[in-house]
């Protein structure tokens, strides 16, 4: 910094205002200190002003895994919406869900120096009947059933589901077969429980749960299974790439869709409307559901009231030219 004052010919103390995005600096003081920094490659050492400021402008994110759809697109929303916020993210992965596992997550966070940790805790823990997370710390909590003890963001699984489910009684199918989730997941769990719901105040049947594990080979399986029913006409996976593993064996087995059978996704992923036929199914807004983690973290790294409670997205069904009424 002194060495960019000599260069520039003021003060270290216009130097420091310049180098902090200050105001008080007249433009062309301004530009000749930038000058100066960028001839002699200088950089404010970011850690000593956090240091300093005891702000590191650092969001943690602690997650099981990066393979689903969900998680990837969550993670990669708040990625943006902290980096809009002038936050960069650290990112740690938890190969199991145990409690064990969420603490020493935490315990590495504190080394790393963030401000607050959005956790994305999609499955229950396999050692605890619900997470609990240290004390004092600025949290937010993506996809739990913990929202009496801290902020929680959701989509809205069971509206989806039943959108869902009621789009395929609406076309006229005496039932809607379920392809759905790993149990130990608290998306499918909702989007299972929805379904059901949907079934059985419609007084309709509720035929046997299909189960999968996300994966179109666990789709596809289940959709062998249902082609080989022919009382099935409507299908309602869980998520889109389970629906494609269904459309592959609808059509392996000789049953034409949507005119012998109807199927329905979840998430609208990119890819959804190229399948073949395009997918009906439920858009998810990852989008949305970065930025209200990141806009309710940073609440209370700004010392905002930020009460217990789940926050919910909403979702919607985008019909495509996989669903029509029954044959």
């Amino acid at each position: 910094m002194a060495d960019v004052a000599r260069l520039a010919g003021v003060s270290s103390q216009t130097v420091s205002r310049v180098a902090n995005g200050q105001a008080g600096v007249v433009e062309s003081t301004r530009e000749q200190v930038l000058t100066a920094m960028r001839e002699l490659g200088y950089r404010p050492n970011s850690a000593a002003r956090s240091l300093r400021y005891g702000r590191f402008n650092t969001i943690g994110v602690i997650l099981f895994g990066l393979a689903s759809t969900g998680n990837s697109r969550t993670v990669e929303a708040i990625a943006t919406h902290a980096a809009a916020e002038g936050y960069a993210i650290t990112l740690i992965p938890v190969g199991m869900p145990t409690q064990d596992n969420v603490l020493g997550a935490f315990t590495r966070m504190g080394e790393l120096a963030v401000d607050g940790v959005i956790l994305i805790i999609e499955v229950h823990l396999l050692d605890a009947a619900a997470v609990t997370l240290p004390p004092g710390v600025h949290v937010v909590v993506v996809d739990s059933d913990a929202g009496d003890r801290y902020p929680v963001v959701d989509t809205d699984q069971a509206d989806g589901a039943r959108q869902a489910v009621r789009h395929l009684l609406d076309l006229g199918h005496r039932t809607v077969h379920h392809v759905a989730g790993p149990a130990e997941s608290y998306a499918a769990e909702r989007r299972t429980g929805a379904w059901r719901t949907v079934l059985e105040e419609s007084g309709r049947p509720v035929p046997p749960v299909e189960r999968g594990d996300w994966s179109a080979d666990s789709g596809y399986h289940a959709g062998l299974r249902l082609a080989a029913d022919p009382s099935c006409t409507a299908v309602f996976a869980a998520n889109d790439q389970m629906a494609l593993g269904v459309l592959r064996a609808l059509h392996e087995s000789g049953r034409q869709v949507p005119a012998e059978v109807s199927v329905v996704g979840f998430d609208d992923i990119a890819d959804a409307s190229s399948y073949l036929p395009p997918l009906t199914t439920v858009h998810q807004d990852f989008a949305e559901v970065g930025r209200r983690c990141v806009h309710l973290l940073l609440d209370q790294i700004h010392q905002e009231p930020t009460p217990p409670g789940t926050d919910l997205v909403p979702t919607t069904l985008i019909p495509r030219a996989s669903t029509a009424p029954p044959p």
